[in-house]
């Protein structure tokens, strides 16, 4: 027995809870993991650039695989972590991929988007790509999940994505909650809202609870910066089309802006598409923001390498995640699995 009372040391446990273990339950082991959160080992999926990743590691999680199929997404990846994520979720085998705890995901949101075509499941490869991920968790088992996806899918097809959805993920054997955050409600100076779907384990019991945030609002101003000259946006294009548009007008901000700007997309570098963010300043008197500042509206570190072009640069922090609140969630998470 001094061999078992050492481990339950370690695990922080009774003998009984080692004795009486089941092995056809294995997810109950992680009711008695070490405090150490770097023993969680999780995985990337639908990986874009790493947002979720930082956020988890942020968190002392250990990520063991990723996938992302877009090849310029993919550079910025392995510039920043050091190692290229494998390709398309399709051709994946599920027993293939390395042990984890938790899985995680901001599977595909162009065809539940608003912005987009809003072709949901219907959609020949993007709209089944959800089922991939339920494949996953199906052979792999773990113990919980964090996908992140647009509130529009709420009612796309009149519930009906949301509720395919919800009800798979029931099937699987998951406690699953669902919430809208906002990332102005976790210290960005942006409006971006985001649905994100956290399951567990039924066999855990668990009872877990989303962040509410910080509570105050922080305005654009503190991050814009002084005397960036680009990129700027042509004074032709701002007399011809720009302020002329039917369909709504462009934000314009600057340091003394105390008010969190729009929802960077994914096409913001389309200047004739969006009515999103412009900062005036450059030497046209109206510029796009810098790479710096689309960082600090997504909550990147600025040591956070972007070795693409700046049309990519937008595209990729566009369909990324707001770090502080995954960061946020992982954190609960991560308490909840050590509880």
């Amino acid at each position: 027995m001094g061999v078992l009372r050492k481990i339950c040391e370690v695990l922080e446990c009774d003998i009984s809870d080692i004795v009486e273990f089941k092995p056809d339950v294995p997810e109950k082991v992680l009711k008695y993991r070490h405090k150490n959160t770097d023993m969680f080992k999780f995985i990337d999926l639908f990986a874009g650039i790493g947002g979720i990743r930082l956020a988890f590691e942020q968190n002392g999680a250990n990520c063991v695989f990723s996938s992302e199929w877009d090849e310029n997404a993919k550079k910025t990846y392995e510039a920043n972590f050091h190692e290229k994520p494998f390709g398309d979720i399709t051709k994946i085998e599920p027993d293939s991929i390395p042990d984890f705890d938790i899985l995680t995901g901001g599977f595909p949101c162009q065809p539940f988007s608003m912005i987009g075509k809003r072709e949901g499941f219907n959609h020949k490869t993007q709209g089944t790509l959800f089922f991939h991920i339920a494949e996953i968790l199906r052979v792999k088992s773990p113990t919980s999940f964090l996908l992140e996806n647009v509130p529009g899918l709420l009612t796309h097809d009149n519930g009906r994505t949301f509720s395919i959805i919800m009800e798979t993920l029931d099937d699987l054997g998951y406690d699953v909650k669902t919430s809208v955050l906002n990332s102005a409600d976790f210290g960005l100076p942006q409006t971006r809202k985001r649905l994100y779907f956290v399951g567990f384990k039924k066999s855990l019991k668990t009872n877990f609870v989303f962040p509410k945030g910080r509570g105050k609002i922080v305005g654009i101003g503190p991050f814009i910066e002084k005397d960036a000259e680009g990129p700027s946006i042509s004074k032709r294009l701002q007399e011809s089309y720009i302020f002329k548009k039917d369909d709504g007008h462009p934000e314009i901000v600057d340091e003394n802006s105390n008010f969190p700007v729009k929802t960077l997309c994914a096409s913001y570098h389309k200047i004739q598409r969006i009515t999103g963010t412009f900062v005036r300043g450059g030497k046209t008197g109206l510029r796009l923001l810098t790479e710096k500042e689309c960082k600090a509206i997504m909550g990147f570190p600025m040591d956070f390498k972007i070795p693409v072009s700046r049309t990519q640069m937008y595209h990729q922090f566009g369909n990324s995640v707001a770090i502080p609140v995954v960061a946020e969630i992982a954190k609960k998470m991560i308490s909840t699995l050590t509880r």
